[in-house]
């Protein structure tokens, strides 16, 4: 009898009958792996008070906070893309916004997704995405309102003046500077470049009781909630002129005349910028008619303050334009200060006639930027279609002048006509200094300006105006001449710039 071989494996028994009775269940296999936050797991790990290895039971506040949060563990599932299937189940309350990457990896939300930049479309460009137009149709809408533009106003002024002046950056000033702008007291009392300036200096001060007198000689007020009654009339003094108030007539007992004592609300400003050498009076004072009434208010002393370094500002520039000018480096300083004193600022466009020749000039002019062209006139014979020839005057350009040039000083110092036109090439800013004021200068400045200047082109002759003026002509001729020949040759070879293959 032969033995087969059988793969059939001996069936192993366990002696343990317990272990052999013991029911045995499968865990139940998951599926759809939940993505795990580590950053949110770490964060919930870190929770004081939680049980520990060393610690035998976890505080009730840390179990709270555990059990509010631990969701936050599970990245949702992401969003479907297109159009929604109405058969399915929505998910009540599911995140879309989540800033963390969807996979089936671990992930964190420490490195968010850098969605690419929506393509924006000029007028002249079209799309048939509807995505790229809800934008325009749902960004938010502004009232035209004058009433609802100024309530905002001050809403933005309250909320910007609860910091501190040095807390506020320079685009909230900015923003501060542009609601001023929109009072009338600011834009017809102050200029543009000073209340930029007080804008940083502004602060809020709020009175909590009523019937509180509020001194208007410490600086302009400006209310911005509540209401006020002033004690006299004015009660309102921008001091442009420094000139002080000659009477003040008092308002006190005249309450019963509601149409005589002025009842000043929101946007209302009452104070003055005059510095007074006994500030807590009832002059320009006003009381307060609501509680909590809050203020805008730029002091005595910032205003100022402001002002004295806005002139010490300016002044510098002007001595340093002086300085720049070659023929007033060496002066003396006292002579250089008092000149300074008598420049001011002007600007011009680019082709302006700032001073003609054979008139007086208006003034003495510093170029601080942009240049100009000097014109010389010239007389030349010009040919007519019919072949005779008259004499005619031309402009001829003889030089340039820029920046830390001067002009004109000879002429008003002996009154006499100027040699030449100077028109503007460019904006052109200028420090000029009047005839009024040179005149009034001594005579050891108006000496030196003497001294130091010449004619402004004076030394040329009539053969340098006739030679330049015959060398432009040629050159204008020679260019005139090339770019009638390119034409010819275009014309000849049936070149049309633009079309066919010269169209790139």
């Amino acid at each position: 009898m032969a033995l087969v071989k059988s793969n059939k494996k001996e069936k192993q028994y366990n002696w343990n009958v317990r272990e052999s009775t013991n029911v045995r269940n499968k865990l139940p296999k998951i599926e759809k792996t939940p993505t795990i936050d580590y950053d949110q797991l770490k964060w919930l790990s870190n929770i004081n008070g939680l049980k520990s290895r060393d610690g035998k039971g976890s505080t009730q506040e840390a179990h709270a906070i555990f059990m509010q949060n631990y969701r936050k563990i599970f990245v949702p599932k992401p969003a479907k893309i297109g159009f929604p299937v109405h058969t399915e189940k929505r998910v009540v309350g599911a995140h879309t916004g989540s800033d963390a990457s969807f996979s089936h990896q671990a992930t964190s939300t420490s490195d968010p997704i850098q969605k690419p930049a929506r393509k924006v479309y000029t007028v002249d460009e079209f799309t048939y995405n509807i995505k790229d137009y809800l934008p325009l149709l749902h960004k938010e809408r502004k009232s035209e309102d004058p009433k609802a533009i100024r309530t905002e106003n001050i809403k933005t002024l309250r909320r910007l003046l609860k910091k501190y002046p040095f807390e506020r950056t320079a685009g909230e000033n900015d923003k501060i500077y542009m609601i001023l702008q929109s009072f009338d007291f600011f834009r017809e009392n102050v200029e543009s470049s000073v209340l930029k300036e007080l804008c940083v200096v502004a602060q809020l001060e709020v009175w909590k009781d009523v019937d509180f007198a509020v001194y208007g000689k410490t600086g302009i007020h400006m209310i911005l909630k509540g209401g006020v009654i002033p004690l006299y009339e004015p009660y309102l003094f921008s001091g442009k002129d420094d000139l002080y108030p000659q009477a003040f007539l008092p308002l006190e007992g005249l309450e019963d005349y509601d149409d005589y004592v002025p009842k000043l609300s929101v946007g209302d400003c009452f104070g003055t910028w005059l510095q007074y050498d006994e500030p807590y009076t009832k002059e320009l004072s006003v009381v307060t008619t609501e509680p909590n009434c809050e203020f805008l208010k730029i002091s005595v002393n910032d205003y100022k303050r402001v002002i004295t370094q806005i002139k010490q500002r300016e002044h510098t520039e002007k001595l340093n334009l002086l300085l720049s000018c070659e023929q007033y480096r060496m002066w003396p300083k006292q002579p250089l200060i008092t000149v300074a004193d008598s420049i001011e600022w002007i600007s011009y466009p680019p082709n302006t006639v700032l001073v003609s020749e054979g008139y007086k000039s208006p003034f003495v002019g510093f170029i601080r930027s942009g240049e100009c062209h000097v014109l010389r006139q010239v007389d030349v014979l010009n040919t007519l279609k019919n072949g005779k020839k008259e004499q005619k005057t031309k402009q001829v350009v003889m030089g340039r002048l820029g920046p830390y040039d001067s002009f004109a000083e000879i002429s008003l110092l002996l009154d006499e006509p100027i040699t030449c036109s100077i028109v503007t090439a460019s904006d052109v800013e200028l420090g000029v200094v009047r005839p009024e004021k040179l005149a009034a200068l001594d005579e050891v400045t108006r000496q030196l300006f003497r001294q130091s200047n010449t004619r402004t082109f004076g030394d040329l002759t009539k053969e340098d105006i006739q030679s330049e003026y015959l060398q432009q002509e040629l050159k204008r001729e020679w260019n005139e001449f090339k770019h009638s020949q390119v034409l010819e040759v275009i014309n000849a070879y049936g070149v049309r710039p633009g079309y066919g293959k010269w169209a790139k």
